[in-house]
């Protein structure tokens, strides 16, 4: 029996897979890795399948970087991991005095997490509790876009707008104020994406008005809502949303974790808007796909409004375990290391001008309705008919049959519904983007028959 089989029996004995009905693998086969490869995963029996989703969005410069995995080496060598609350260690420090160099102007301060759902229950709780510290006890709500997806813990769950993850645990959550994406895919016929953003903006400030003294915070994705559909929007909504809240006395959090660290064309999403929100979520790229790790950069002001004697009862008492891990501050502080010393965004755009140029043929395919693109993140809408926009039923989950004939090719393909999507490593080359996009046209030809 080989490797690949004898490690898929034992896996579908013991383990249960994230975000996976498990009866699926009566048919489906596990997929075992080895190794990675720069941009490429490898099983054991030596096949290789070109990671088109930087695994699960978390990877920025390819599988076994050296510089990153030098600098966990190193760090094994000298500390593994110590409590955060009441010591410290230079890798925790670094990488905030990092982070803060490379952030928007104006936030202050870094609070450490373990994962992306933790960095928005951290945000969440921070914003109300600042709040509650300046005497504001009203301040208990939260407005999000329609279509958000910012996590699966119960906070993070209640700003999320995907039925598929939100219906089953709807009475257990939060109920915030919704307002329209101002995704551009769901404008009307001969409206642009600017019109149309523009007018979402003016609900949400029409919302903050009426609402104001009873909403926290405005959470929102960046430019990319990421499990929605990779739904895009340009960046005058973000300049919009920070003014309504500026008017209104309402925290804007930013939820970076998919779009941060250059994926949009800059370095954090934020900056094609030039505005500073007051958290800023970060995780997934922070370690460049190496090891868990989450941060929230917030203002000094926000800080402030928690500094006190201990009497007082305004401290921040929310903690993780693994907050400020060593090894992931120091695969951290390789990351920021990199964009400081290399031009990556001005590679990024030479990179995302070759996935344009690769999947432009796809804007003439009869069963797609959209082909749209920020930076280094693309994404295909399938549909059943182009004209009308119809889409197929979601039970015949054309999907799973594009993320079966990928790997079947040799390229990973994990489309979110009926939208294939593109979000490969930053070192991907131009035979590599030209192979992901020959796949992925072979797929969706074969999907939608």
């Amino acid at each position: 029996m080989s490797m690949n089989k004898e490690l898929a029996e034992r896996d579908l004995r013991v383990l249960w897979h994230p975000c996976t009905q498990m009866h699926d693998h009566e048919s489906l086969p596990m997929v075992p890795i080895a190794r990675g490869e720069g941009a490429w995963l490898v099983d054991h029996d030596g096949k290789r399948y070109l990671d088109a989703i930087s695994s699960w969005w978390v990877n920025l410069f390819g599988h076994g970087h050296p510089g990153i995995r030098a600098a966990i080496a190193a760090q094994l060598e000298r500390l593994e991991h110590v409590i955060l609350a009441g010591f410290t260690h230079e890798p925790a420090v670094q990488l905030a005095e990092g982070l803060l160099r490379l952030a928007p102007p104006g936030l202050a301060r870094v609070f450490y997490a373990d994962n992306g759902s933790s960095a928005i229950e951290v945000a969440l709780k921070m914003s109300f509790h600042a709040w509650r510290n300046a005497g504001n006890t009203r301040k208990q709500r939260f407005v999000a876009l329609s279509g958000s997806y910012h996590g699966e813990t119960l906070g993070a769950l209640s700003v999320t707008d995907v039925p598929l993850y939100r219906e089953t645990y709807a009475p257990l959550l939060m109920q915030p104020i919704f307002v329209p994406s101002p995704d551009s895919y769901a404008r009307a016929d001969g409206e642009s994406p600017a019109a149309y953003a523009a007018r979402c903006a003016d609900v949400l400030d029409a919302t903050l008005a009426e609402h104001a003294e009873d909403i926290s915070a405005l959470i929102l994705e960046p430019l990319v809502q990421g499990a929605a559909g990779m739904r895009m929007y340009p960046p005058e909504y973000l300049r919009r949303a920070r003014q309504a809240c500026d008017r209104h006395g309402v925290h804007l959090i930013a939820d970076e974790i998919m779009v941060g660290f250059g994926r949009t064309g800059t370095l954090f999403a934020c900056e094609q808007a030039a505005i500073t929100p007051d958290f800023l979520c970060l995780s997934k790229g922070i370690t460049g796909g190496f090891l868990p790790l989450a941060a929230v950069l917030t203002t000094q002001s926000i800080y402030d409004a928690f500094y006190a004697e201990y009497q007082a009862r305004r401290a921040f008492l929310h903690s993780h375990s693994y907050t400020g891990n060593p090894l992931a501050c120091a695969a951290a502080c390789a990351v920021v290391e990199m964009f400081e010393r290399e031009d990556w965004i001005a590679r990024n755009r030479g990179t995302a001008q070759q996935l344009a140029n690769a999947i432009a043929p796809l804007r003439d395919h009869p069963n797609v309705a959209d082909v749209r693109q920020t930076g280094m993140i693309a994404a295909v809408e399938l549909v059943r008919d182009r004209a009308s926009r119809t889409p197929f039923d979601w039970r015949e989950r054309r999907g799973l049959k594009v993320y079966r004939h990928g790997l079947q090719r040799g390229v990973l393909l994990r489309p979110l519904g009926d939208v294939v999507y593109f979000l490969p490593p930053y070192c991907i080359s131009p035979d590599e983007i030209a192979l992901m996009l020959k796949v992925a046209t072979e797929a969706i030809n074969n999907a939608v028959e």
